[in-house]
């Protein structure tokens, strides 16, 4: 990429405050920046750093009014986070995909591929699948048989695809990710654990994007459902029958149990909890670490485990730091009563 602020203006939709000929080639945060960088200045918390950037071009907010002279040249508008990440899928969707079939690989009789897809050395394609236009599935992944594939997906190197499961389009798996693993299904039986078959699938919808070594395992019966623009972070476990909601967002070793509902437009921090069998209502907010035992309603912010209000959990963490001091306060009163009552 290399391009001028006056530019890169049009482009986004903003106002250039500077020399609107200087030339940008690269990308950096803001305290790293070099000359021909363009960086954001998004967090108030990094306000200083534009008076000190080597950056050539900084996307501000358009009412951002500098307290000191700013050495770069400052692009006005509305959102600087959400203008960077529109001129980084740009420059990614410059990149030419790969495209054919690498050999040594399998692909059952009878499947048929578009023109535009790309298989990867080493990947396995089952029986009846389908794979949709501009697909990319890359090295040693298996997709087993009766697996549907949407258009514009990325499967990334070593992704598990279990038969029967289905992945809608312009979905992003990365590598390591496993659909369709049996649920964890298991019936006691005179001091055993007898296995249940796990018959049913996963369904991906439109849009969703799952992290490196996260599982989805497939239903005992029906379908695990994972709703349209939903992100998933890496190393994820969402069990059996469970249900994610419409661009639900969870973060790193988040636990799903089995026949969970998770409802929609939820933001959920790393190593959160559900129980099985509950149901979550939509927009609500988890701290990172809550455990979830019991069904909530909508538009919540939770922390703790097991979860209560933030606001409690804020205060609540203030006394918890003041204990040592209460108790020498009480042992103090003791001390003194005992005196008084010699």
């Amino acid at each position: 990429m290399e391009l001028t602020a006056g530019k890169l203006a049009e482009l986004v939709g903003g106002t250039v405050d500077g020399d609107a000929n200087v030339i940008i080639n690269n990308f950096a945060k803001i305290e790293e920046a070099k000359t021909g960088c363009i960086t954001f200045l998004a967090n108030p918390l990094y306000t200083h750093f534009i008076y000190t950037t080597e950056a050539s071009v900084v996307l501000v907010r358009k009412d951002f009014e500098a307290e000191q002279p700013v050495k770069a040249t400052m692009v006005r508008v509305d959102d600087p986070y959400a203008t960077l990440a529109m001129l980084l899928n740009y420059v990614a969707d410059q990149q030419v995909r790969k495209r054919g079939i690498e050999q040594p690989c399998f692909v059952s009789e009878g499947v048929s591929l578009p023109e535009d897809v790309y298989i990867g050395a080493f990947a396995y394609i089952g029986k009846n699948v389908k794979i949709g236009k501009n697909v990319c599935v890359y090295p040693q992944c298996y997709i087993g048989d009766n697996v549907s594939i949407g258009d514009n997906c990325i499967i990334y190197p070593g992704v598990k695809i279990y038969h029967d499961c289905v992945v809608g389009n312009n979905c992003i798996l990365q590598a390591g990710v496993v659909i369709g693993g049996d649920g964890f299904g298991f019936a006691p039986e005179n001091g055993e654990y007898v296995k249940i078959a796990q018959i049913g699938n996963v369904v991906i919808c439109d849009n969703v994007e799952i992290g490196a070594n996260t599982t989805i395992d497939r239903a005992t019966m029906g379908s695990t459902v994972i709703h349209k623009g939903v992100k998933l972070d890496n190393l994820i476990q969402v069990a059996h029958n469970v249900e994610i909601g419409e661009h639900t967002v969870m973060a790193a070793q988040v636990g799903v149990a089995g026949s969970a509902k998770i409802g929609a437009h939820n933001m959920v921090g790393g190593q959160v909890g559900f129980a099985g069998h509950i149901k979550v209502g939509d927009n609500n907010k988890f701290g990172a670490q809550s455990g979830v035992p019991n069904s909530i309603g909508d538009g919540l912010s939770v922390i703790g485990s097991p979860i209560v209000n933030a606001m409690d959990f804020a205060r609540q963490t203030v006394y918890m730091k003041r204990l040592g001091e209460l108790f020498k306060d009480v042992a103090a009163l003791k001390k003194a009563i005992a005196e008084k009552d010699k």
